[in-house]
């Protein structure tokens, strides 16, 4: 379980003021799910992931991962960024196998786990192939695999599929929809798209303006669904979805002073 427990952050502001970034989110990550956190920019949802991450400190509150505080970065948590950060003078095998370099496995055993990893994302034949060889989305199947090759406990995605054009970002939708089925890994994932949270998000929570606070929950089962059933057209259409997409425009775009009740779970 990953556990965010009344997290906080304030930020020196350029003007010798304070940035309240992020106030009090709570949130829980149960094993086989993807939480997908929503709302406009500035809202605190890159924060929140930097936090659980290990690479921001919390002003007030706490992240714990299966008991253990998150104080640092750490192996246990895999991330994939919006734009990439593969290495341009390494292989994509030996870019995915970098983290496994790190932890000092055998090169056989590190380039075995890459290997299996690259085929997982369906990139098998690109093991030796350069990085610029690569379009946007393969790039970002390598990030994928490359962030699971240490076996984190859950994988954080900041606007992994932001810069892709629309039919590759439903590719990698899918994609990151088989990779989680297939591995039952816990994801917790940001997005500016409303239809990409629900297709996604076994729950999605929704995000005020600054300071950022979760001020909506809503527990799905489209992903679920479509890992079943593989039909797209049927999710889209559904009435329900539609409904859910109506209600949270409706929630990122409602101004930030105004009441939201909090809470709301949809089963």
């Amino acid at each position: 379980m990953l556990r965010v427990q009344n997290a906080s952050v304030f930020f020196p502001g350029r003007d010798g003021g304070v940035i309240h970034a992020l106030d009090r989110a709570s949130l829980e990550i149960d094993a086989n799910s993807i939480v997908v956190a929503l709302g406009a920019s500035g809202c605190g949802k890159s924060t929140l992931l930097n936090a659980i991450a290990g690479f921001l400190p919390l002003s007030d509150g706490s992240i714990t991962l299966d008991g253990q505080p998150v104080e640092r970065p750490g192996a246990d948590r895999g991330v994939v960024f919006q734009k990439d950060t593969l290495l341009p003078w390494k292989s994509v095998l030996d870019n995915v196998a970098l983290g496994l370099d790190f932890a000092g496995l055998p090169l056989r055993e590190r380039r075995d786990r890459a290997a299996e990893l690259l085929r997982l994302v369906g990139l098998e034949g690109f093991a030796k192939a350069a990085p610029h060889e690569l379009s946007g989305g393969m790039r970002q199947r390598v990030g994928i695999a490359r962030a699971l090759a240490t076996d984190p406990k859950i994988l954080l995605m900041d606007e992994p599929f932001g810069a892709l054009d629309s039919l590759t970002r439903e590719q990698m939708q899918e994609l990151l929809i088989d990779v989680w089925a297939r591995t039952g890994k816990r994801i917790f994932f940001i997005t500016h798209s409303i239809e990409e949270a629900l297709f996604l998000g076994t729950t999605v929570v929704v995000m005020s303006p600054r300071p950022g606070r979760i001020v909506a929950r809503f527990d799905l089962d489209f992903v679920r669904r479509f890992a079943a059933e593989r039909d797209v057209r049927a999710i889209l259409s559904d009435p329900e979805f539609g409904d859910l997409h109506n209600r949270i425009r409706d929630l990122v775009h409602r101004p930030h002073h105004a009441t939201v009740h909090r809470g709301e779970t949809l089963q």
